[in-house]
């Protein structure tokens, strides 16, 4: 009569602790801001396809940004051009320069690294990002660009 008590009580204490541990899982797995996981913080202003940004929780991910129509074919005035644009992005969706993880950046032509790393340096604060920038054929950039940046960052 002991023992089937003791192993009722085992039993019930398994699976009350079994509840409360898939209960903690389902709990993690689920986005915090149940409301509005996703924010779009407007539709891009060159192609209405996509949003310039969206927010999922404290996250922040901006489009692929370029010079397009106003590109002047030269790369530092369109790197700067782009990060402005990018920045005002940002800044619509409550995050700003200071706060981005992680930065992409297409080039139509390698030869204007450097050119773009003058007017890169800096515009992050102190602590910059992590980048890759990556090379793309020729025309590979959409519209009349050729610099797109896109990148991550928190609110």
């Amino acid at each position: 009569m002991k023992s089937t008590r003791r192993s009722v009580i085992t039993s019930l204490f398994s699976t009350i602790a079994g509840l409360a541990g898939y209960s903690l899982v389902a709990q993690s797995q689920t986005p915090q801001n149940n409301d509005a996981p996703f924010l779009s913080t407007g539709t891009s202003p060159d192609v209405t396809l996509y949003p310039g940004s969206i927010r999922y929780g404290n996250l922040v991910f901006v489009s692929g940004t370029g010079a397009d129509a106003e590109s002047v074919f030269e790369i530092k005035a369109d790197t700067d051009f782009v990060l402005k644009k990018m920045e005002k992005r940002l800044l619509a969706a409550g995050s700003s320069m200071e706060k981005v993880l992680k930065v992409t950046v297409f080039l139509s032509d390698m030869a204007d690294f450097d050119g773009m790393n003058e007017v890169y340096r800096g515009r992050f604060g102190k602590k910059t990002p992590v980048r890759s920038t990556v090379a793309v054929a020729k025309g590979g950039i959409p519209g009349r660009s050729i610099i797109e940046i896109d990148c991550i960052g928190y609110v």
